[in-house]
């Protein structure tokens, strides 16, 4: 399996290209101009792994939520090169990659919050369980919210360490902290990669799960970003 993943729906932008078991990474964080920056990361893992486009099997995208530009970047991009090379998609939730990353980085950890800065003050947010083969499984819909609307499911509370908050929502929205257990652990570094975004994505791939490139599509949650507040 050979599988090319693309990211820049946050401030981190990132190429993974998973190989036969192998997996060659470019990642780094931007507050803008990820445009710039995403396809020579796609040239240099590919020129890395002597590989080109019509090599691969599939490409994965982060499909969001996350920033409006950042998601129709790497959605669009994706788009293109799949379109170019015959290949399918495997759109992958930026909130599970992140869930996904605490997952690994803890191996105590059964169950994610995992949650985004949305700004606005507002947050990206949803539940996730570890699965099958240690892979972030969802456990409940993705919302957009202000902090005081992020929740736990109530059997949540008792699971101390095996509980985990993850993602930058958490250092934007510190408040969301105090609905935490005590002993739950907090990762509020992290960002989505490629490289989490790559993993989630192999068995969909190699399950016969992509989709056209035509059928990609991003998911932004906030649908009112450039709607006027009304007065009154």
């Amino acid at each position: 399996m050979k599988l090319l993943a693309i990211d820049t729906a946050t401030e981190a932008c990132s190429v993974a290209l998973y190989q036969d078991g192998r997996l060659i990474t470019r990642e780094q964080e931007f507050e803008r101009d990820h445009a710039e920056h995403i396809l020579p990361m796609v040239d240099e893992v590919l020129r890395e792994a002597n590989l080109d486009l019509r090599h691969l099997d599939a490409l994965a995208v982060g499909r969001g939520p996350g920033g409006f530009t950042g998601v129709r970047l790497a959605v669009s991009v994706v788009q293109g090169l799949a379109f170019g090379a015959g290949l399918p998609v495997v759109p992958v939730s930026d909130l599970r990659a992140v869930a996904q990353r605490a997952l690994d980085l803890e191996p105590q950890v059964a169950r994610v919050l995992a949650c985004n800065d949305a700004r606005m003050q507002e947050v990206y947010w949803a539940h996730f369980e570890r699965g099958p083969d240690s892979l972030a499984q969802s456990a409940g819909p993705e919302r957009v919210s202000p902090p005081g609307e992020v929740s736990l499911p109530p059997a949540w509370h008792s699971l101390g360490a095996a509980l985990c908050a993850a993602g930058r929502g958490l250092r934007a929205q510190p408040q969301i902290r105090e609905r935490l257990p005590p002993q739950a652990v907090v990762l509020d570094h992290l960002l989505p990669r490629a490289a989490e975004i790559a993993r989630l994505a192999i068995p969909e791939a190699k399950a016969g799960r992509g989709v056209p490139a035509e059928e990609a599509m991003p998911v932004y949650l906030r649908d009112n970003v450039a709607r006027p507040k009304a007065s009154g």
